[in-house]
């Protein structure tokens, strides 16, 4: 009788790890990849005003900020896996819904991928905050753009050359690639994540945490640093496309230049060398400096298409630069028991900047041209630069761990130390 046994794989969860993790991710680049260039070029076609999609971006901000900020508390109730997946069903829905073609259902589209992509984020972070140690994130996230590096340089230019040639194409691949994130996720098993409880006190109130992130200077900081980084990609990849159509240069030049752009993921191996060569707190100034320089210069040079286009596309690759150092000032600070809310918090750059870039464009718009809107986004990153002048400069090094020395005999006493003599971490200094 030959004895029937469940599968390893079924009976234990695969440990979660920085490649399954980046493996996630990538299936969530392809999913959001393919109409990342799509989406502005099919509201500039419904609506053939920039100010409208502002509006419209504007409110879109406004409500995943809302959801964003409530996952925590919706996280009491429903469990985190369940979150996650309902997350990935708003990528589906949307890209289905989107397959219309109308201004209506684009905007329902639109609206219903931004809260798959907030939902999915906060939940992703506190998974990472789980199981990746502290000085693997830099590693992870690493390598998660790595992974991500293909949907995020395939899926703009091919997004845009499948809308030209079928409207519904891109959000059918979208809706594929969504449906295959969600397996991956079901198959890694990372059910509700690790459970971290206070000891005798009280379930704090759902915005308490708000509090407790003004408090800590730094987390402040790094989530500043992430708000200004993706302003920055929300001028490149909403307002470059509408400016390259209105001055004449075709609706296809923004997705190739974004295509192009995030195949320069394929460096940010090369980028953490760099950084760990150095500092974050290097890496992260001089990443928001030089973007800061090329999209000034990208604003005063607004009258002649190509250097401006030259100047915004020569940023983003220190936008790629920012996208590895950026975030880790604010993930390094977080405490473990507060993973969950502060994930939630740092999510929230994602929709503060959706608010924050299309009001400050529909501001602009209302006095310059769209060119004004790139000028602006330099100024933001140059205050970045600023702040990111009180980092720590060893901020992100590997902290010394401490090493068992050899008891040194005492010349008066022969006899070894005892066991329980304390001992000295390696680079320790002793006070005398």
């Amino acid at each position: 009788m030959f004895e029937r046994r469940i599968p390893e794989w079924l009976r234990h969860a695969p440990a979660p790890s920085v490649r399954g993790f980046a493996t996630l991710n990538g299936f969530e680049a392809i999913t959001r990849g393919m109409l990342i260039s799509v989406f502005p070029v099919a509201m500039y076609e419904a609506f053939q005003d920039a100010a409208a999609i502002s509006a419209v971006y504007f409110a879109i901000g406004i409500l995943s900020l809302g959801v964003g900020l409530l996952v925590p508390f919706l996280n009491r109730f429903v469990p985190r896996r369940v979150m996650y997946c309902l997350g990935g069903l708003c990528f589906v829905l949307g890209s289905v819904l989107a397959m219309a073609g109308t201004a209506q259902a684009i905007v329902l589209g639109l609206m219903l991928n931004a809260l798959g992509a907030v939902i999915c984020f906060v939940c992703f972070n506190a998974y990472v905050l789980d199981y990746i140690q502290r000085v693997e994130l830099g590693k992870c996230e690493t390598l998660r753009m790595f992974y991500s590096a293909l949907g995020w340089a395939v899926g703009p230019v091919l997004g845009v050359l499948l809308w030209g040639w079928w409207k519904p194409a891109p959000f059918l691949v979208s809706a594929v690639a969504a449906t295959a994130m969600l397996g991956a996720f079901l198959y890694m098993r990372l059910g509700n994540g690790k459970l971290i409880t206070r000891a005798r006190r009280p379930s704090p109130n759902p915005l308490a945490f708000l509090g407790r992130f003004f408090r800590q200077p730094r987390l402040v900081a790094g989530w500043l640093f992430a708000v200004i980084r993706s302003c920055g990609w929300w001028a490149y990849v909403v307002y470059l496309p509408i400016y390259a159509v209105e001055n004449g240069l075709g609706t296809q030049l923004g997705g190739i230049l974004l295509s192009v752009t995030n195949a320069g993921l394929f460096l940010s191996p090369l980028m953490l060398r760099w950084m760990q060569a150095r500092s974050v707190r290097t890496a992260v100034r001089r990443g928001f400096l030089v973007t800061a320089g090329l999209f000034l210069a990208a604003g005063l040079g607004g009258a002649v298409p190509p250097v401006a286009i030259l100047c915004l596309f020569a940023g983003s690759f220190f936008l790629i630069l920012l996208d590895i150092c950026g975030g880790l000032p604010f993930l390094m600070a977080v405490k473990p028991s507060e993973r969950t809310e502060m994930s939630a918090i740092y999510s929230s750059f994602r929709d503060v900047s959706g608010i924050l870039t299309p009001g400050l464009a529909w501001a602009v718009l209302l006095v310059l041209p769209i060119a004004g809107i790139f000028t602006v986004t330099g100024l933001l990153c140059l205050t970045a630069w600023g702040i990111a002048g009180r980092l720590h400069p060893r901020l992100g090094e590997k902290r010394l761990q401490p090493v068992a020395m050899p008891p040194v005999p005492d010349l008066a006493d022969p006899a070894p130390a005892p066991a329980s003599a304390p001992v000295l971490s390696a680079g320790a200094s002793v006070r005398g």
